[in-house]
C-alpha cells in the first residue's frame, strides 16, 4: 500500500524468490503456477510418494521469503481466483463468473455515461458479453437476473433497461459461434427475472 509503484517494487525481489527457487524446487509438482500482485493459481501435481510432505514443504518456502505470510489454501479441485470460480470436473478444466458476497455492485448509473444512447449500450454490451463468456446458461440466467436488480435498485426502470440488454442481446446471437441469447432474453424474461 502507499504510492502507485509500491506493488512493482514488491513483485521484483518476490519474483526472484519465484523463479530461482519456488519454480525450480518445485518444478515436478507445478503443472501451472501464475500469480498476479499477491494472487497465485496454482495447479499441484501430487508426488508419488511424500505427497503432504512435499506440499508442505512448497507452502513454508512460499513463507520463507519476507516478513508477509501468505494465506494458501488446501489442495482442493475448486477454488475462487479473483473474479472467477475455477473447478475440475471429470479432468477437466470448468470455469464460470464469481461474485463475492461483500461487493456493493455501485455500478456508475446509466445517466452518468452521457446521454447517448450508444454509450448506454455499450456498457450494457460489456458486461453481457463478459457473463456470457464466462459462464454456462444457466449461471448466465442467474448473474443477468442479479445485474437487472442490481440496475432497478439503484433507480433504474425496466423499460429503461430492456431496450439496452436486448441491443447486445442481438450482437450476440449474430456472432458465428452459434450463441442463441435471444431466446434467453426475451422482454417477457427480463420481466420475469425482476420478480424472481
Amino acid at each position: 500500500m502507499g504510492t502507485p509503484s509500491a506493488c512493482a517494487y514488491a513483485m521484483v525481489p518476490f519474483g526472484y524468490h519465484e523463479n530461482t527457487t519456488i519454480l525450480i524446487t518445485f518444478c515436478p509438482n507445478l503443472l501451472y503456477y501464475r500469480r498476479y500482485i499477491d494472487d497465485v493459481l496454482g495447479i499441484w501435481v501430487p508426488s508419488p510418494h511424500y505427497n503432504i510432505v512435499t506440499w508442505n514443504m512448497f507452502k513454508q518456502q512460499l513463507n520463507n521469503w519476507g516478513s508477509l505470510k501468505w494465506v494458501i489454501e488446501e489442495l482442493s479441485v475448486k477454488t475462487h481466483f479473483l473474479d472467477s470460480n475455477i473447478q475440475i470436473i471429470n479432468s477437466r478444466l470448468v470455469t464460470s463468473a464469481y461474485q463475492k458476497p461483500l461487493n456493493l455492485y455501485l455500478y456508475i448509473p446509466l445517466y452518468l455515461l452521457t446521454l447517448q444512447v450508444a454509450s448506454k449500450a455499450f456498457f450494457m454490451d460489456c458486461e453481457l458479453q463478459r457473463y456470457w463468456l464466462q459462464n454456462d446458461a444457466n449461471n448466465f440466467q442467474d448473474l443477468l437476473a442479479k445485474f437487472i436488480q442490481r440496475l432497478t435498485d439503484r433507480g433504474h426502470k425496466i423499460k429503461t433497461i430492456s431496450p439496452l440488454l436486448l441491443q447486445p442481446a442481438a450482437t450476440l446471437d449474430s456472432n458465428p459461434s452459434g450463441l442463441n441469447l435471444g431466446q434467453i432474453l426475451t422482454p417477457s424474461t427480463i420481466i420475469y427475472l425482476i420478480t424472481q
